[in-house]
């Protein structure tokens, strides 16, 4: 069966725009499937999947949806209706790709479908909110976000050019096949933060010479997010958790947390895992006037112009430990932890802006004395985290787990 880019959106409000790409898509030779997330009007041109069809999968009749009257709740049902078609369209093998458009509803409708596909599925959303704070709805997935520039509101000289950039885009994506890999290499996962690159640098450089794959993720929040749903969806054989700074923000109040659930994944996949403690010396904030008032008087670090920087307490160092021995002491599968007696981070040596020697040992004792031994390797070195001893003795560590060693 010939695969094909889905046109997803609500055909009664945009309908004229939704018409315009299907004829540039189809006009590349690619075919298309049309569904229609509109409530109340009548569709522009007829759909592929009804809204009736749409509202069904999200568990509510149409009619109910109208009689209803509730903008929001409306939504939520297409939402979870778009999601489920897609799936299923998927799963059978149909779908090349899928565009959308919308301002903020037609957006949170489009990209929560695309999210229900795994990575690697060309997704494009043309959006009035695409130049703004896109995490919503772009979450962990490859989503393409476009900026519509003008609002999407029939075709004038400017949106003609911009919507049918979009048709070309995912037309192309659509029929695109990526060169494959000379070889298929096992895929490890690692965490890096600006302050500990030298040291991932030095285990990937390490891993790869090995016979590894390895994909290595930002620890912004997002990237940590995105690390765990890859982990959930069984793409990663390993895990080198170098950077967890994401847990300070969640626990302090940054604005890089990845949610309560950060470092959960691998231990119930149970794949090997080698975790450190990668930038617990810092909370992250934007820029110096958007710190917080009551966190003025700490000992903050300007990192670059839109990135401000808070060094992490003894109790708060406490409480990471702990939550950190409550993560791996859960884990199914082969865990070790790596302490770097000298610094976490490239700030936290001596004569640097976060050195803490004393907070660094209440976040080592806690882990000390909190790790459970029968489930969790404890390995201290003499070195700070970004020493090329210690990124090596990590990725052997990984190895050998890797390859059923001790």
């Amino acid at each position: 069966m010939e695969k094909k880019v889905v046109i997803l959106g609500t055909l009664d409000t945009k309908g004229q725009e939704f018409k315009y790409i299907k004829d540039i898509i189809e006009s590349t030779g690619m075919q298309t499937i049309v569904i229609n997330a509109g409530v109340k009007g009548q569709p522009f041109f007829e759909p592929d999947i009804s809204n009736q069809d749409v509202a069904l999968a999200g568990g509510v009749s149409l009619e109910e949806l109208i009689a209803k009257n509730h903008r929001g709740e409306a939504i939520d049902v297409m939402m979870r209706g778009a999601a489920k078609i897609v799936t299923e369209l998927y799963q059978k093998g149909q779908i090349a790709g899928i565009i959308s458009l919308g301002g903020t509803a037609g957006t949170t409708i489009g990209t929560h479908a695309m999210q229900a596909l795994p990575v690697g599925v060309p997704k494009l959303m043309v959006s009035t909110v695409a130049s703004g704070d896109t995490r919503p709805y772009v979450g962990v997935k490859d989503i393409t976000m476009m900026y519509s520039v003008v609002d999407i509101s029939g075709i004038n000289s400017l949106s003609r050019q911009i919507l049918a950039n979009a048709a070309f885009a995912i037309a192309g994506m659509a029929k695109g096949e990526p060169p494959k890999a000379e070889e298929e290499k096992p895929l490890i996962a690692a965490t890096m933060f600006g302050v500990t690159t030298p040291c991932v640098n030095k285990a990937r450089e390490y891993l790869e010479e090995h016979g590894y794959e390895v994909l290595v993720f930002h620890a912004t929040g997002t990237g940590g997010r995105a690390m765990e749903s890859l982990i959930e969806a069984g793409f990663i054989k390993g895990v080198l958790d170098i950077t967890i700074t994401e847990w300070c923000d969640e626990l302090v109040g940054g604005i890089l947390s990845a949610g309560p659930h950060r470092l959960e994944a691998a231990g119930k996949k149970g794949i090997p895992q080698v975790v450190s403690t990668g930038a617990l010396d810092m909370v992250n904030f934007g820029p110096m006037d958007t710190v917080p008032e009551k966190f003025r008087n700490r000992k903050l670090y300007k990192h670059n112009p839109t990135v401000t920087l808070m060094r992490t307490t003894v109790e708060e160092n406490k409480e990471l430990g702990k939550i950190i021995c409550s993560k791996l002491n859960a884990a199914q599968g082969p865990t070790a932890l790596f302490l770097p007696l000298k610094g976490v981070s490239a700030i936290d040596v001596e004569g640097a802006a976060f050195y803490g020697p004393e907070e660094d040992k209440a976040l080592f004792n806690e882990l000390r004395q909190g790790i459970d031994r029968n489930k969790v390797e404890l390995i201290e070195m003499d070195t700070d985290i970004n020493d090329p001893q210690f990124a090596v003795a990590m990725a052997k560590k990984l190895i050998s787990m890797l390859e059923g060693g001790n």
